[in-house]
């Protein structure tokens, strides 16, 4: 981003209730930059914060989603600062963690290559979108260097340990049928609709859901699914459910329902959010 806050890397769009975030480097496939990482960065918080966006799309300018950090100038000097501070985070995890810490769902479409940081990147995602013709790899082992995007967390839970080591101890290609097939990608596109059938997802969101409902259920996913005992959980959907006589969004959702026409639901995201929740209690959102 530059000094006008114009961004260099990436594009940024809102309509409709969508913010369309594309990396726009395609004169290098989108090799993934410190450039791209700030600007990544800086769009999605704008984006969770603005009251007028209820769906992400990340998507690409281009053929390729990314082919991972960009390289061409022999080392890692485009991806990371020449003396890094103690507190420094590698930048597909700045990314990836500041799409896990929203609130409002994040849908990929990829097309082409998605490698390495191209794809460690999407994987906290809540929906992965692909083309017929995309690819994919994390090409670590292959390179001598180490996972990134806290991937080694994320793959297991989208995948299984098993196909998760096949893929990061190989570094091999793998075509879109096998990520369908391990539940990497949600649903496999020719390349021209890829983007459109994101949109379609994003619409039917904006249409049916609640935007509160929907950003507590995405961090109860994201924050309480791996919890060891399901008694904390319990817990948490006791609070919420002893709230539900005196929240807008759930009496609209059965008035709706009872009088068979499509919701309007009248609270927003962040701002009428339970304070109370443990993960914003903690902190833990960007």
């Amino acid at each position: 981003m530059d000094s006008s806050g114009t961004y260099s890397a990436i594009t940024y769009a809102v309509a409709e209730g969508i913010a369309t975030l594309c990396l726009n480097r395609p004169e290098a496939r989108n090799g993934y930059t410190l450039a791209m990482a700030h600007e990544l960065e800086h769009a999605l918080s704008t984006a969770d914060a603005d009251p007028d966006v209820a769906v992400v799309v990340l998507s690409c300018v281009g053929r390729d989603f990314s082919v991972g950090a960009d390289l061409s100038g022999g080392g890692f000097d485009a991806i990371m600062p020449a003396s890094p501070a103690g507190d420094w985070q590698e930048p597909a995890g700045r990314c990836s963690k500041t799409i896990f810490g929203l609130n409002k769902p994040v849908i990929a479409a990829l097309r082409g290559v998605s490698v390495g940081g191209g794809i460690t990147i999407t994987l906290s995602c809540d929906f992965r979108l692909a083309a017929h013709d995309s690819r994919f790899s994390f090409p670590f082992s292959r390179r001598g260097i180490f996972p990134e995007g806290a991937s080694v967390w994320y793959l297991p839970r989208l995948v299984g340990m098993s196909r998760a080591t096949d893929w990061m101890l190989t570094g091999r290609l793998f075509d879109a049928q096998e990520a369908l097939d391990a539940g990497l990608v949600t649903s496999l596109h020719p390349p021209e609709d890829v983007l459109e059938a994101a949109y379609s997802l994003a619409r039917d969101i904006i249409a049916n859901t609640s935007a509160v409902s929907t950003a507590v259920i995405k961090q109860m996913l994201n924050h309480l699914s791996g919890l060891d005992s399901p008694l904390p959980v319990h817990a948490l959907d006791s609070k919420l459910i002893a709230g539900l006589p005196g929240h807008g969004d759930a009496v609209e959702g059965v008035t709706s329902f009872l009088e068979k026409r499509p919701p309007r639901f009248p609270l927003q995201v962040p701002q009428d959010l339970p304070p109370w929740l443990p993960w914003l209690e903690a902190g833990q959102t960007p």
